[in-house]
């Protein structure tokens, strides 16, 4: 994640806007029959023949980084009524199982290119205190990697490292491996069992830094710079362990100047040695242009596409037979504007601990756009392997917490544990029929967005959709004769009167997907009406 405060860097995920009148956000009454005679429709074919790509449990995974209160104050504090023996919130922990998230990148974000993991190990009281240059804070390394670690085993993820390039390098790399992946029988390795681990963490995915385009990021390289330190720190950590999966750091926006030559120049040095390149995308609504911010995936789409392209352009100049797939290890809604008004800490003699950073709370308009970045990422599940949300608690979070208080769910929750839980099997294409809106960023876009899921062994199949109108209800037909005789099992719908509606501290289940009762199947097909700025999930078997 992106401190964001270079004057020089473009908007992140945004193209180019111009300030639109604003939009009446008016609702119908589905008892309306002359209103409903007039909604526009659209029309939906599934079939399970035509499959993008295996849907890797990957794609459902989270971000956690010492920033703001998501670690002190957010997964955990020890005085807290649910703190277990370790300090950890049960009630947290309880929400990111719910939340359903495989893998968790770690430490960072911004705060890895300045992180001494030799910090963040041995006893506790002896662990010193830095400076967080990348947010301004103090870190007193309370919770580091056997601690969150596990952390980990009790959410019932998987470990995602990032190693610092910025600050460090090859060697740093090798030694927290060493540390973190060997049995025993080395100074490295006998030091993590002293430390009370005896066997190996077993670190699968790492991370080669993070968003080194960025000139916030400290230890900022050219991409040549970048390529040669990533190539050698790849190879090094194979000769230690060959069966790692290796991310190396594309661009952090689609928007950066350096986008796509950033990406060729660094995979044309590290092609043979790292098995993914990253993405990093947010969003957000700006002057008032909502059009233009439901329709926020179809800069994901290009981006993704894009990459896959350069990727595959550099595979063909070097003739090789390899696939470079995609790690979109950072992506949200966030609210940048907020950070550089309210949030941003300065002052040489102000380093608080774990103060209230980026802690944005989500309408309902952001859990639409929210599911349809994953609908994004579902249609593209033949290249991107993996993804990461960031983040999950307090900072940019769909799960909030106070001190000393309650733990509840934010908008955004709902999309990304209803997809994870129903989306399984293979990703379909789907033919999709639908009315366009125009959008001052992206021009002429769909007013519905879709995706498929289907799981032939479990004999079950899901539809994710977003309708985009912020006035029209949309009657949707969907074909579903080639999945044979299927039967609605669930349907959820997130909408409201109020699309700015949020859940707070004082109103924490303002919000939440209700069943959509229209959901109906007859010869082959089914029908639904989709509410204006809103998003489904269909189940069927």
């Amino acid at each position: 994640m992106r401190r964001a405060d270079v004057e020089t860097e473009p908007e992140r995920g945004r193209g180019q806007r111009i300030r639109p009148p604003s939009v009446p956000l008016k609702r119908y009454s589905r008892a309306d029959t002359s209103r409903k005679a007039m909604m526009p429709s659209a029309r939906l074919t599934i079939d399970p023949h035509f499959s993008i790509g295996p849907i890797r449990r990957k794609l459902f995974g989270g971000f956690v980084e010492h920033l703001g209160r998501h670690v002190y104050d957010g997964i955990y504090e020890p005085g807290h009524e649910t703190a277990d023996a370790e300090g950890f919130r049960t009630d947290v922990i309880d929400l990111v199982r719910e939340l359903g998230v495989d893998t968790i990148r770690y430490p960072g974000g911004n705060f890895v290119s300045g992180f001494r993991w030799e910090d963040s190990v041995g006893p506790v009281a002896q662990r010193p205190r830095r400076l967080d240059l990348a947010w301004h804070s103090t870190e007193t390394n309370e919770v580091g990697l056997h601690e969150f670690a596990s952390w980990l085993d009790k959410v019932g993820s998987d470990l995602m490292m990032a190693v610092n390039l910025g600050t460090r390098g090859t060697l740093e790399a090798i030694d927290l491996l060493e540390y973190s992946n060997i049995a025993g029988g080395t100074a490295l390795s006998e030091r993590r069992i002293a430390n009370g681990r005896i066997e190996p963490f077993n670190v699968r995915m790492w991370c080669l830094g993070n968003e080194m385009d960025g000139p916030w990021q400290l230890g900022h390289r050219s991409a040549d710079d970048y390529g040669k330190i990533a190539s050698q720190a790849a190879k090094g950590m194979r000769q230690l362990d060959p069966d790692v999966q290796l991310v190396v750091c594309g661009s952090s926006s689609a928007h950066m100047p350096t986008f796509g030559e950033w990406e060729r120049v660094v995979l044309t040095h590290t092609y043979d040695d790292v098995d993914l390149i990253s993405c990093h995308a947010y969003y957000e609504e700006r002057g008032g242009d909502i059009g233009s911010f439901l329709a926020s995936a179809v800069d994901m789409d290009g981006f993704i596409e894009s990459v896959v392209a350069t990727a595959d352009h550099v595979k063909a100049v070097r003739g090789s037979s390899k696939q470079i797939d995609i790690s979109f290890d950072e992506w949200n809604v966030w609210y940048l504007e907020r950070y550089h008004g309210v949030d941003k800490i300065e002052g040489i003699d102000n380093w608080p601990i774990a103060p209230r950073l980026l802690e944005d709370v989500y309408s309902v308009v952001d859990a639409v756009v929210f599911g349809n970045l994953m609908i994004s990422l579902l249609k593209h599940a033949d290249r991107v392997a993996s993804a990461s949300l960031a983040q999950l608690v307090n900072v940019i979070a769909p799960i909030m917490t106070e001190p000393g208080g309650p733990a509840w769910r934010q908008t955004t929750f709902f999309p990304f544990s209803i997809t994870s839980r129903l989306a399984r099997g293979e990703a379909l294409r789907v033919k999709l029929d639908a009315p366009t809106y125009e959008t001052e960023a992206y021009g002429e876009v769909s007013l519905v967005d879709a995706v498929a899921t289907h799981d032939a062994e479990a004999g079950r199949s899901a539809v994710f959709l977003v309708n985009r109108s912020t006035t029209e209800p949309v009657t949707l037909t969907i074909d579903v004769a080639a999945l044979g005789e299927v039967a609605v099992v669930e349907s959820h719908t997130i909408s409201d009167d109020d699309v700015y509606a949020k859940n707070t501290l004082d109103d924490r289940e303002r919000v939440s997907p209700k069943p959509n009762d229209t959901a109906r199947i007859a010869g082959g097909e089914l029908t639904i009406t989709l509410p204006p700025v809103s998003w489904t999930a269909i189940a069927l078997a």
